[in-house]
């Protein structure tokens, strides 16, 4: 049976503009529960230090890493006086330094994600804006990036708590749609990220090869990518939606159409389908490393957020 992205009515509906409800996305209850996340993250971390993600150079800082050639204009109180002393060689010593690695958090808005009204959209922009919020109110430096084929537009790296409405803004405000090409958009945005970091990509992942590709081109780049597929229960389970009979299904991306029967066999294979495909996106992650959570948008955000940090992955 051939997986489709949507189940649609004989006259099907084409992915809904941005809608007044964006309005409503971050709204004052929604800060509220922001508020009340970063305050239990806050205990889920104590006693780990600020920026504990962080990446290894050549430096200034205070673990020795190796020795080099002095040369003039060299800070003389770096000359290793030992070596001078016994082999009459000036070495400078070298040491390992601190840098912060950044988080970006990359929102899938290709057509797919638009359906059923754009649940899954909004869905997945507030749990990018509580993985902001968060990591911005622990003082790292947080960029997020919306991306499809044609699209892609970036807000690049802030620190600070009060940058989230800057945050809020660029999710509301972000172009949309275009066909989801996994491997396209994380390449891009592995091009655009040349310092590595955790990179934390929200989508439905309804391109399974794209996907594998996507993510394995992030690790190979340095990136700790982490995968949150987002899932409609009623994409994944049409009953849920009441369809029966005669039916068009189409493909929002592709515009390919196919008229079926809907039975109740049929809709059981179908949701068989989909589970096997969410759980051989689950499967490619195990086996690479990289850390995957299903998000059905039936489940609050803010208890998504919170299993996700209890189980470990994101902002330590």
């Amino acid at each position: 049976m051939a997986f489709w992205k949507r189940s649609e009515s004989p006259q099907p509906e084409r992915p809904a503009p941005a809608a007044a409800a964006d309005d409503e996305l971050f709204g004052e209850a929604f800060l509220a529960k922001l508020e009340l996340l970063q305050v239990i993250a806050r205990r889920l971390f104590r006693g780990k230090q600020r920026a504990e993600r962080k990446t290894r150079k050549v430096g200034s800082g205070l673990e020795f890493a190796d020795h080099r050639e002095y040369s003039p204009g060299d800070d003389i109180r770096n000359l290793d006086w030992g070596v001078l002393m016994r082999l009459e060689q000036t070495l400078v010593r070298l040491y390992e330094e601190d840098e912060d690695l950044p988080i970006r958090i990359a929102v899938d808005i290709s057509d797919s994600m638009s359906t059923s009204g754009g649940s899954k959209l909004r869905y997945a922009q507030q749990v990018a804006a509580a993985l902001a919020y968060v990591g911005l109110a622990n003082l790292d430096r947080v960029g997020l990036t919306c991306m499809s084929r044609k699209l892609h537009t970036t807000l690049p790296a802030v620190r600070g708590k009060g940058r989230i409405f800057r945050v809020f803004d660029f999710l509301r405000t972000a172009p949309r749609g275009g066909p989801t090409d996994m491997r396209a958009a994380c390449g891009r945005l592995a091009a655009e990220s040349t310092q590595p970091g955790l990179t934390v990509v929200l989508s439905d992942f309804y391109d399974l090869q794209g996907a594998f590709d996507g993510l394995n081109l992030l690790r190979f780049r340095k990136h700790e990518p982490v995968a949150i597929q987002v899932i409609d229960p009623r994409e994944a389970h049409p009953e849920l939606s009441g369809l029966r009979g005669d039916v068009t299904l189409l493909d929002v991306e592709g515009g390919d159409a196919r008229e079926v029967t809907l039975s109740p066999a049929a809709l059981r294979a179908y949701s068989d389908a989909h589970e096997k495909f969410c759980q051989a996106l689950a499967a490619s992650c195990r086996s690479r490393g990289i850390p995957y959570f299903r998000a059905e948008t039936s489940v609050p955000f803010d208890e998504l957020v919170l299993r996700m940090f209890r189980v470990g992955g994101l902002l330590r």
